[in-house]
């Protein structure tokens, strides 16, 4: 009765290293197709004026990247929604993008605020 115990719980063990394995591996090539699904193409519309003539710069950049996830929600539901401005002036208006985010999600200077008030260290 012992013996079949054993074998019992090895067997039970060596099925759920299996399926954890598997699990994970699962996991992991679906966390790679989203990010290869993520991946940016080329910007065909970069450097070209848009119907108004202008290119976006920093300044737009800026802004629609403090707006980016107020917008990501509203493009959810409408399809001629876009969150990035394909006509645009390269660098510039990437570089406002990602400032606009980073104001958005408070950048990193918070945690570093709080590090130094802490009187124990």
């Amino acid at each position: 009765m012992r013996l079949s115990k054993v074998l019992f719980r090895t067997y039970v063990r060596e099925t759920f290293a299996m399926k954890s394995s598997m699990t994970l591996l699962l996991l992991v090539l679906l966390l790679l197709n989203v990010l290869a699904g993520c991946a940016p193409g080329p910007n065909t519309f970069k450097g070209t004026p848009s119907e108004q003539g202008t290119l976006a710069g920093f300044w737009l950049g800026l802004w629609q990247g403090f707006i980016a996830p107020f917008v990501f929600v509203a493009s959810l539901f409408s399809s001629s929604i876009n969150i990035y401005e394909l006509h645009n002036n390269g660098t510039w208006y990437n570089f406002g993008y990602l400032f606009g985010l980073a104001c958005f999600f408070g950048g990193g200077g918070s945690g570093a605020a709080r590090r130094g008030k802490n009187p124990q260290r």
